[in-house]
Parts: structure tokens; C-alpha cells; sequence
């Protein structure tokens, strides 16, 4: 990761946003329809008094021509009256420099990247450009492709623009495996996120990996388990009559009930995180000793790489590979372990084993 984008430059989220019990909860339409629309879903969510920021699509980026695509500016003002009326801050996704500069004129809260947009660099670099000086805040989703590189290149670029309030959202990628989610969740890319920028405060968006509200609660569990910091779902007062992704939109009463459910099922979770601790610490342990292990696995390989030169012997020998193979799954057996997880550490081990030697030797052969 570079230099501009130091983790110690994010803005941790309780100092500049209304967190419930820890959690960053953004809620609202997939896309505003009307005023009435917004207005009817704006206050039923800050009844609730459980949302964080009120999120409104107000440009739709569509696959397709001639499906609605929002109603565009006009909706600016709207948002700003019903701030002025729930108290809520905004969010709105801007898709070009210019959908920036006007959030920027109509004093929008946030503003959000989407999945289109953080797929393409030379985009995110124009609208960090447009925002560049400002310190909006800028909420980052992942790229439709699962590129963990271009998600920290998009959070790089608007860091070095000058804005460091940054919360990135995992929504799931777009790939050819099929399961019942819209989106695949690969939990592995946010983690791997996590790991390089340890205080970037990430959410998830479960509604748009989900795609269809029966699945919401099992991917927002899912995301309280990883300890995300929390979750930006979409709600409709009338959900059947949204004009974009009504399937996977709830009402500000079912957010409600997810969210105290979700609270409810994280304060039984921490009841166990001693123990859990506890086993994660004799975890770390035993990876510390497969290194050493696999370490010293490694370097008997490669003393066994020197001798087959001396001996003019090739460095694959099928015969011996296939009696380890037999010989380390019988043993893996009788421990329990499943044997294809063993046939593919296997192959790894044999493969890193040959790579060694062949190395080795053709250094050697240069001296």
C-alpha cells in the first residue's frame, strides 16, 4: 500500500457519524422515486431511531436502456428538506465528477462509489478530482470483479484527494458461480481488505449481495460475525412498488426487526469472545509451528534436491511421489482429516518441493 494511503489518516467512524450500540446502519431506497416516496421512507427509518445516515440513489446506473435511471438533480433539494426534517444525514452515489459537484452544491452529506464505478480507475481519479480539497466523505464500494487491488486503488485515490472520513462497503461480486445470492459475498476480499488497512471501517450492503430479502438476515449475520461495522441495506415504504429492485428491498419496519435481531444475536456472541479468544491465541500457535514445519520441510527438500544432482538423478520421480501420496493419505485417515484437503496440501507441498530444487540447481549450475 503506498504512502498516501497510511492507515492512521482514517477518520474512526464514532467521531463523525451517530452510531447505534457500535453500528454504522445505513438505510433508504434503492432509488429515489418522488418526494412522497422519500419523504414516507425517511421518516418511518428515523422513527425507528436505529439509522445512521438515510441513502437515496438519485442517479441509477442501469444495465440496460429505457429502464428508469432516476430522477436525477431534481432530487438534490429533496434530500436536503428531509434532512431538515428527520435529522438524518444524506448519502447519495456519484457516478461522474459532475453527480460529485453537485452533491458538493447542495450540501449532501456523503457521498457513495459503486461497484460500476470502482471497477474503473480513471473514473474514480476524476471524481476524486472533483471532490479533491473538500474532505467529503466518501463511502467506497467494491468493484463488480473480485480485485482486491482495485478496491484499495479507488480508497488510495480518494484518500490523496484530500478525504480521509472513508467507509468502504462490501456488496458482494459479480462472477459465473451460481448460488441463490445476486451477488457473491467471497467474504475472503473484505478480510484480505481488513488485513491491509486494519482502521478503515468497513460495512456490509447484505440487500445487493442478497438480491432478494429472504436471504438479507443470513448475509447481515454473516458480516456481525466478521465483525463488520455494520450494514447499509435498502428499505421502501412500499417495497412491491419500487421502481428499482423491489425483490430486495425491506420496509423501515422489517429493518427494524432485523436490526434488533442482528444486536440481539451479537450480545450472545460476546458472551463467548473469552473462550473464542482463547481458541483463536492456541490457533495462532499451531500456524507458528506448521511455518516452522513447512520451513523446515522445505529446506530437507532442497538438501534432497543437492544430492539427486550429485547423483545426476532427475528431480521428479513419479515413483516416489505416488508412494508418498498413498503413504500420507492412509496416515491422514487414521487423524480424521478429509482427504481431498490432503491430496491438495499434497500436491502444493510436491509442487513448492520440485520449484526449490529446480531453483537450486539451476543457481548452482551458473557457479
Amino acid at each position: 500500500m503506498s504512502s498516501a494511503a497510511s492507515v492512521d489518516r482514517f477518520v474512526p467512524l464514532a467521531d463523525w457519524l451517530s452510531l447505534h450500540q457500535g453500528l454504522l446502519l445505513v438505510a433508504g431506497p434503492c432509488s429515489v422515486e418522488s418526494f412522497d416516496q422519500l419523504q414516507n421512507t425517511a421518516r418511518q427509518l428515523a422513527h425507528t431511531g436505529l439509522v445512521s445516515v438515510l441513502r437515496a440513489g438519485v442517479w441509477k446506473p442501469r444495465s440496460r436502456p429505457g429502464q428508469f435511471e432516476g430522477v436525477g438533480s431534481e432530487a438534490l433539494p429533496w434530500l436536503s428538506r428531509i434532512r431538515a426534517g428527520t435529522g438524518l444525514p444524506v448519502a447519495v452515489e456519484a457516478a461522474r465528477p459532475d453527480h460529485a459537484e453537485l452533491c458538493l452544491e447542495h450540501g449532501i452529506d456523503i457521498i457513495w462509489l459503486g461497484a460500476r464505478t470502482t471497477v474503473n480507475p480513471f473514473m474514480v481519479q476524476e471524481i476524486a478530482n472533483a471532490i479533491r480539497g473538500t474532505g467529503m466523505p466518501v463511502m467506497i464500494k467494491n468493484p463488480v470483479s473480485p480485485d482486491l487491488r482495485l478496491w484499495t486503488g479507488a480508497i488510495e485515490r480518494i484518500l490523496m484527494a484530500g478525504s480521509n472520513k472513508i467507509i468502504a462497503i462490501h456488496r458482494g461480486f459479480q462472477t459465473h458461480q451460481k448460488t441463490v445470492y445476486r451477488n457473491i459475498p467471497i467474504w475472503e476480499i473484505p478480510l484480505g481488505l481488513k488485513a491491509v488497512m486494519p482502521d478503515l471501517p468497513l460495512i456490509c450492503d447484505p440487500s445487493h449481495i442478497a438480491g432478494d430479502k429472504r436471504w438479507i438476515a443470513e448475509v447481515a449475520k454473516q458480516s456481525m460475525h466478521l465483525q463488520m461495522d455494520g450494514l447499509m441495506t435498502e428499505t421502501h415504504y412500499k417495497p412491491s412498488e419500487a421502481r428499482t429492485d423491489p425483490e430486495q428491498q425491506i420496509t423501515p419496519g422489517e429493518f427494524r426487526d432485523l436490526v434488533e435481531r442482528l444486536l440481539k444475536w451479537k450480545g450472545s456472541e460476546t458472551g463467548m469472545s473469552h473462550s473464542l479468544e482463547s481458541l483463536r491465541r492456541e490457533i495462532d500457535e499451531c500456524d507458528q509451528k506448521l511455518l516452522e514445519l513447512l520451513a523446515s520441510r522445505l529446506s530437507l527438500s532442497r538438501e534432497a534436491g543437492r544430492i539427486k544432482r550429485k547423483q545426476g538423478a532427475d528431480i521428479l520421480q513419479p515413483g516416489r511421489q505416488q508412494d508418498l501420496f498413498a503413504d500420507r493419505q492412509q496416515r491422514a485417515r487414521v487423524l480424521g482429516l478429509d482427504p481431498g484437503f490432503v491430496e491438495r496440501l499434497l500436491t502444493l507441498l510436491h509442487e513448492e518441493s520440485v520449484a526449490v530444487q529446480s531453483l537450486d540447481r539451476e543457481r548452482r549450475s551458473k557457479q
